[in-house]
């Protein structure tokens, strides 16, 4: 698939996420990107893009795309020479969408930054939706999310898997 042709698909699934029931136009992208990540494209520049006039594109452009539409940085090129979409999986179209759910999901926890980094870990990493599965098996395993609790943040962690008191909190990794 071309660079121009996944555009026009992001535009389509943004614009479906987004309740209009159609594609964003250009113009909807440029001004979303615009108020809500405080820097945009021109409805000139996306269509270039979408039209093949600009087949690659810069970093600081990939970068502000891939922000916007919640997608991986390197999505946003052409497929190699012999690549079909036949031979995208089902799992990466829901990884898409897991990883899509994840980055709303955590614009919404901004009063609770543990969760929302925490959200933000399972979005960024290779394979989110195994990571959530994972997290399924762990939860379903007696006491191992305590367990691995208690090893990863010795002392801060009770039984029920709340803090304890007189401990800090553990540390997590900044962004």
């Amino acid at each position: 698939m071309k660079l121009g042709d996944k555009l026009r698909s992001l535009r389509s699934v943004e614009g479906s996420l987004r309740g209009l029931g159609r594609s964003m136009t250009q113009q909807e992208l440029a001004a979303a990107m615009k108020r809500e990540i405080g820097r945009g494209l021109s409805q000139a520049y996306l269509s270039q893009i979408e039209n093949g006039a600009r087949p690659h594109l810069t970093h600081t452009t990939r970068e502000l795309l891939a922000r916007f539409f919640r997608v991986y940085p390197g999505f946003l090129v052409d497929d190699p020479e012999g690549y079909t979409p036949g031979l995208q999986s089902e799992l990466r179209a829901i990884d898409a969408k897991v990883d899509s759910w994840l980055f709303a999901g955590a614009e919404q926890f901004t009063a609770d930054p543990e969760l929302q980094r925490g959200l933000l870990a399972i979005a960024q990493h290779e394979d989110s939706r195994r990571a959530i599965l994972l997290l399924a098996e762990i939860l379903r395993t007696p006491d191992l999310a305590e367990r691995l609790s208690e090893v990863l943040h010795p002392g801060t962690h009770s039984k029920n898997g709340q803090r304890g008191s007189g401990h800090p909190p553990p540390t997590t990794l900044q962004n």
